[in-house]
């Protein structure tokens, strides 16, 4: 089991100006600066810069300005950027927005960002960015507040083996929608 570390950007100062003691202490024992940015979540430049400082003019010359890119400044999609892309997902299908899929599968909502954003993202940053907005792949679920039987029985045994052969046909993956039967025209959802 690994332990995630907070992102040291969020960390106060204090708990910054304590972990550059704590670096410094270790380095003076012997401890390796990589060693040492690795036990405390930091990059082994940061580490090796402070190292430098402290031995050139002591603890008066450890930077203590933040350094480092501001969280969320590489975003490749403004906040509003991401709300449009959002609410298209939300409301639309993608065959309602042109886009060769039955479903919004992580390619599909790649290409919909191309489209309405002009920005080419890998697949991969697509499900972070999905991941980030609460967007989670999900089964459909198998019971529904007032349920017709017989819609159901004709989801379960025509519609959704239709929607799974489809999605393996197009490599694309089926998830829930706001409803059962929103499904069809949402493959992300919160």
């Amino acid at each position: 089991m690994a332990l995630t570390l907070p992102d040291t950007r969020q960390l106060p100062d204090g708990v910054l100006d304590a972990l550059r003691l704590r670096a410094l202490r270790a380095c003076e024992r012997g401890f390796t600066q990589f060693d040492v940015a690795s036990i405390l979540g930091v990059a082994p430049e940061t580490v090796c810069r402070w190292w430098v400082a402290y031995s050139g003019g002591g603890l008066e010359a450890i930077p203590h300005e933040r350094t480092g890119r501001p969280q969320g400044s590489g975003a490749a999609l403004s906040d509003e950027q991401a709300a449009q892309v959002q609410q298209l997902i939300d409301t639309k299908s993608p065959e309602e927005l042109g886009i060769a899929s039955a479903l919004w599968s992580r390619r599909a909502i790649g290409e919909l960002i191309r489209t309405e954003c002009d920005v080419v993202l890998a697949v991969r940053t697509v499900g972070e960015y999905l991941r980030r907005w609460g967007y989670t792949a999900k089964k459909p679920a198998r019971h529904a507040e007032k349920q017709d039987p017989e819609e159901v029985r004709l989801w379960l045994e025509y519609t959704y083996p239709a929607l799974k052969a489809r999605a393996r046909k197009e490599r694309a993956e089926v998830h829930q929608g706001h409803s059962l039967f929103h499904l069809v025209g949402l493959g992300w959802c919160r």
